[in-house]
């Protein structure tokens, strides 16, 4: 299962610079994570300054 952007991003960015694989794009209105892409590293959630991405 791959990482999840909930609802409270505040669509900063952060987190799409930061994948390995580009598996974060700008969404609408918040960014999302292609499931089919996503390592499940973490990368993202550790940049994240609302804390708004979720482990599977």
């Amino acid at each position: 299962m791959a990482h999840k952007i909930v609802e409270e991003c505040i669509a900063c960015g952060a987190c799409a610079s930061e994948c390995p694989v580009e598996a974060i794009s700008e969404g609408d209105p918040i960014y999302v994570i292609d499931p089919e892409k996503c390592t499940d590293c973490g990368s993202c959630v550790a940049v994240c300054p609302v804390e708004a991405i979720k482990a599977p």
